[in-house]
């Protein structure tokens, strides 16, 4: 009820919810245009009535789920604009560790040494005793962070 009655307060006094364009306003929030570029489009007081309409609707966890979208307008913009080397590979990799849902996911592999040293025979467990040296599929292993396969460890 609280909320109701918070939201009735919120709309009675906002340029945004009485606006005609209402819908396109936050939609374009949503997909992460500029707030003071939206108060400009729809001639709206300032950035300040945009953010609050949002706080009030809530919109801004739609907008973080949507963060594709503000990936994808740096991608886009590669080839109009002086952009760095860095800043692509970071947005591009950012959008490719995004789910379904546009949630960022940090992926993170670990590989058990232990049981990769389980795996190595007699003669690969003294050549590493001896110089240091492991097998090759051993190397593989890890550097892929455990999903191939290969040599005398298959076992």
């Amino acid at each position: 009820m609280k909320s109701a009655i918070k939201n009735g307060r919120h709309a009675a006094a906002c340029k945004v919810c009485t606006h005609p364009q209402r819908d396109e306003i936050e939609q374009d929030f949503i997909n992460w245009c500029s707030p003071a570029l939206i108060a400009k489009q729809y001639k709206l007081r300032n950035r300040a009535s945009v953010y609050r309409h949002a706080h009030a609707l809530e919109l801004f966890p739609k907008r973080r789920r949507n963060v594709r979208a503000a990936l994808e307008k740096i991608i886009e913009r590669v080839s109009e604009v002086e952009v760095t080397a860095p800043a692509i590979v970071s947005a591009v990799t950012a959008y490719a560790r995004l789910n379904s849902r546009g949630e960022l996911i940090e992926r993170t592999e670990t590989v058990n040494l232990n049981s990769l040293f389980e795996r190595m025979s007699a003669e690969e467990l003294d050549r590493y005793a001896k110089d240091g040296t492991l097998p090759d599929w051993f190397e593989k292993l890890v550097a892929t962070g455990g999903n191939g396969r290969g040599g005398s460890g298959d076992n």
